[in-house]
């Protein structure tokens, strides 16, 4: 069933033009990521959609009754309020049928206290409240807002925290929490990877994924497309294009594409050179017959429908990092490294018992949950911050160069070309219009205030400056955050041409795949290496993970040179952990079992005319019900686990 189609949908300012007749229809639960360049216009798109811009042409259709939920429009929190207010508003309807629970359930009970016998409408709205709270997820709500709120990585000890206090992150991070719990049946996601640490974004992957609504996200995240979407809208020269499938078979699909209307153009472009030879060969002969099969054959040149020459991709960066000179094999070692911040009460400790050793030529990428100091620790490096415990030691002539995700080192007071030409003053203007003409600044966008420029404008110009300082050692913190999809191929590929030494905090885990020779998981404990890319880094975490299961439950892995006695003794392990296992199958079935009974007496209970008048108690039994739902859910999952010896 289509629940969203657009026509020939356009917007302009004046005569500039943003997006050109685009059409589309989408059925009800298709997963729809959006792409292109920044400024292509994927965030237009989706305020029209949503309702908050008006198109300058053509029209949208949303299919009745169907909620549109947008990110963006969902960070209108009160400053005052806390994180747990914010979201507890959502569940106005919720409330409401609460507050009308507690007054018939009250009318009822002052009844029963004089004797009397309760009319049968008041019975009757009694039932039919307590179908709409159940229907609403009253039951449940409770524990589905505070694992919604745990998943996007706020502990209760942030509740009650004031809007006013979180950091930017925080509030999208908030914003998304609130529009996942709202449900709507179209979800409408302007970069909701931004601010989210590794573990969140697979939580969000797997949500999304689940997701019965349809949803449309304008991400440049590769690894997220590849994992959450079904299809791909692509906004290029103005308008859209449509491609079947996740990031990386719409990246086939394109290139297909392009090469198919290339080659008919061709083709047909030499088709037509052909028959254009062939009539100026006719009427230079001059005679009748010649003359009129030429007359004829120029007829049906004007009647072709002539294809239109494919255009090609839009300009890319053109870059490479330099080094000017060589570091030392040693670039940094760090011993028992530790930092606690005590500007702040209560003093908050971020990691200790870092060590690591980083030698010339690596790509290290530093990944970890968010808050547990990576940036810290970048400017711990860079000589911006101590450590509160351990020492650095850098190696001979190492040089760093810094890429700050904040953009702060940049002056938003100065025009492009007076921002490098402040830090490269012996360049001529000419020369830094030609570098700064390779990073996509042309004509007058150098006079620009940097103030005034883009996410990713600001990050093209952060480059700018990085390729033209000639470090060794590239300090790199979130490189990728605000460029688009190009742009994040041109720097990965001018990263990897790099000689020197490059030590990056990153997210973006399809470069994540493609960059590091080393992965370094910082934790509070310490720091956890991984020799390879992200894909050997989840392997190495699952088997982990695995192993620190099989300790707890007192299984040992075998040692490799292992004696008679030992097999023996393995053997035996082997076969306990097998009775174990039986046991354990066993016990979940009983368990489940019992907890099902239960809930069949709890749904006998609430259907007791004595239940039905007493608000407090159906409310403990459902919650009670709730629990052991879940409960049985679990143990099912543990059960399934199981079956595999």
């Amino acid at each position: 069933m289509i629940i969203l189609s657009a026509n020939k949908l356009t917007k302009a300012y004046g005569t500039d033009v943003v997006l050109e007749d685009a059409s589309f229809a989408i059925n009800a639960g298709e997963k729809i990521g959006i792409i292109g360049r920044n400024g292509a216009g994927k965030t237009t798109l989706l305020n029209m959609l949503s309702g908050e811009w008006e198109p300058s042409g053509g029209e949208f259709f949303v299919s009745q009754d169907a909620r549109i939920g947008y990110l963006k429009q969902r960070d209108n929190f009160f400053r005052s309020d806390t994180v747990i207010k914010a979201i507890d508003s959502i569940y106005t309807d919720i409330h409401r049928v609460e507050d009308e629970l507690e007054k018939v359930t009250g009318e009822i009970e002052e009844l029963s206290h004089k004797g009397l016998e309760p009319p049968e409408d008041l019975i009757s709205d009694l039932d039919r409240l307590h179908m709409e709270y159940e229907t609403l997820g009253g039951y449940t709500y409770k524990s589905e807002m505070t694992g919604i709120l745990t998943s996007m990585a706020f502990t209760k000890a942030d509740y009650e925290k004031k809007i006013s206090e979180l950091s930017g992150g925080e509030r999208t991070r908030l914003a998304l929490a609130a529009l996942l719990l709202e449900k709507p049946d179209i979800l409408l996601l302007d970069e909701p990877t931004n601010h989210l640490d590794i573990d969140t974004l697979r939580w969000l992957e797997q949500y999304l994924a689940a997701y019965k609504g349809t949803i449309m996200i304008v991400s440049h995240d590769r690894y997220f497309l590849d994992k959450v979407v079904d299809r791909i809208f692509e906004v290029e020269h103005l308008h859209l294009y449509s491609y079947k499938g996740n990031y990386s078979q719409y990246a086939e699909q394109k290139r297909l594409r392009r090469e198919s209307e290339l080659k008919a153009y061709n083709n047909q472009q030499r088709e037509i050179r052909r028959q254009e030879d062939m009539i100026r060969i006719m009427m230079e002969h001059n005679t009748e017959h010649l003359v009129k099969r030429a007359q004829s054959r120029v007829k049906r040149l004007d009647m072709l429908d002539r294809l239109e020459k494919p255009e090609g991709d839009d300009p890319k960066m053109k870059f490479r990092f330099k080094q000017d000179f060589k570091s030392g094999n040693d670039v940094v070692i760090a011993e028992d490294l530790g930092k606690t911040l005590y500007d702040r009460q209560p003093y908050r400790h971020l990691f200790s018992h870092v060590n690591f050793d980083i030698k010339r030529g690596e790509k290290i990428c530093i990944v970890g949950p968010n808050g547990v100091g990576k940036t810290t620790l970048l400017r711990m490096l860079m000589g911006e911050l101590k450590p509160t415990e351990g020492r650095f030691k850098l190696g001979t002539n190492v040089a760093f160069g810094y890429y700050d995700q904040g953009q702060q080192l940049l002056h938003d007071e100065l025009t492009v070309i007076e921002e490098l030409r402040d830090a490269y003053h012996l360049y001529t203007d000419t020369e830094l219009r030609s570098i700064l003409g390779r990073f996509l600044f042309r004509g007058e966008d150098v006079f620009l205030n940097v103030g005034s420029l883009s996410g990713g404008e600001k990050a093209r110009l952060t480059l700018v400056k990085l390729m033209m300082s000639g470090a060794n050692t590239l300090i790199l913190d979130e490189p990728t955050n605000h460029m688009d999809i190009e742009s994040k191929e041109v720097f990965e590929e001018a990263l990897k041409a790099f000689e020197g030494t490059a030590i990056i905090v990153s997210h973006d885990r399809y470069f994540l795949q493609k960059i590091p020779t080393r992965m370094l998981e910082l934790t509070p404990e310490g720091m956890k290496e991984y020799l390879g890319n992200y894909d050997y880094y989840l392997e190495k975490k699952a088997l982990e993970e695995e192993l620190s299961l099989s300790e707890a439950a007192g299984v040992k892995e075998p040692s490799k040179a292992t004696s008679s006695k030992e097999e023996r003794a393995g053997k035996k392990a082997v076969e306990a952990e097998e009775r174990r296992r039986l046991r354990e199958i066993e016990r979940l079935e009983k368990d489940i079992e019992s907890k099902e009974n239960r809930v069949s007496e709890i749904e006998d209970l609430m259907q007791l005319q004595e239940n039905l008048s007493d608000f407090n108690k159906l409310t403990k039994l459902s919650e009670e019900m709730s629990k052991l739902k879940e409960e049985i859910n679990e143990n099912y999952e543990k059960w399934e686990t199981l079956q595999t010896p």
